[in-house]
């Protein structure tokens, strides 16, 4: 084919705009919010509504009916309308008429047993940038779980060790404080015994150089 005859050929047809009539799946949809919609206003009965003011229920029966028919009046209304915001705003008939035909294009193709793909061309810029992105992020997850496993063992291994370490140095601690503890008994017997002949001092100097050992070994 020459360049003159590819700049000729006719380009694909544009899609069929999607019709805004609810088809099937649109239609069952607004079916199910409003069947679930009565359900839950026949469950606000009168009788139920009533029983929580028996004082007006006894006394003002016309005037309760009519405040409890306001109130329903005006939760279904909202719901309604709160509903149909949501169906303009997020275009829902559109979707799932959309959604209709893909179903049945691919039972279709199905059914014929011819794989027919739609041409890249016509795809939308979003779903051609994932699918290219696709790989990448696979790989860019494998990856991340990996390290993030390593990490999570390393961390488990220096916690074990940390453990080891403090149970060391608890028993180093419990050591010292004891030896300090026969020195300061030792200290208070000879006391009574040696006079200011500097023997007193050389005790007193050992049992803070213990005591300074201990106080490091707890740090």
């Amino acid at each position: 084919m020459t360049a003159s005859q590819k700049e000729n050929s006719p380009s694909p047809p544009p899609q069929p705009p999607i019709a805004q009539t609810p088809g099937p799946r649109a239609a069952q949809f607004q079916k199910l919010f409003g069947d679930a919609l009565n359900h839950t206003l026949r469950t606000c009965s009168y009788s139920k509504f009533s029983s929580c003011f028996p004082t007006p229920a006894k006394y003002a029966p016309q005037t309760l009916t009519s405040i409890w028919q306001q109130i329903t009046t005006k939760v279904e209304a909202s719901a309604k309308k709160e509903f149909e915001d949501i169906m303009v705003e997020r275009d829902v008939v559109a979707g799932l008429n959309e959604l209709e035909r893909l179903v049945a294009e691919a039972k279709s193709r199905r059914k014929n047993g011819v794989e027919v793909r739609e041409p890249p061309h016509t795809l939308p810029p979003e779903q051609l940038f994932l699918a290219h992105l696709a790989p990448y992020l696979t790989q860019t997850e494998t990856e991340l779980d990996g390290e993030l496993k390593r990490l999570q063992s390393e961390n488990e291994e220096l916690l074990e060790g940390i453990q080891g370490q403090q149970e060391e140095t608890e028993q180093l601690v419990g050591g010292l404080e004891a030896f300090i503890a026969d020195l300061e008994r030792a200290n208070e017997i000879m006391g009574n015994e040696v006079d200011g002949n500097g023997v007193k001092k050389e005790i007193a100097d050992i049992e803070q150089e213990f005591r300074a050992v201990g106080r490091e070994a707890k740090l």
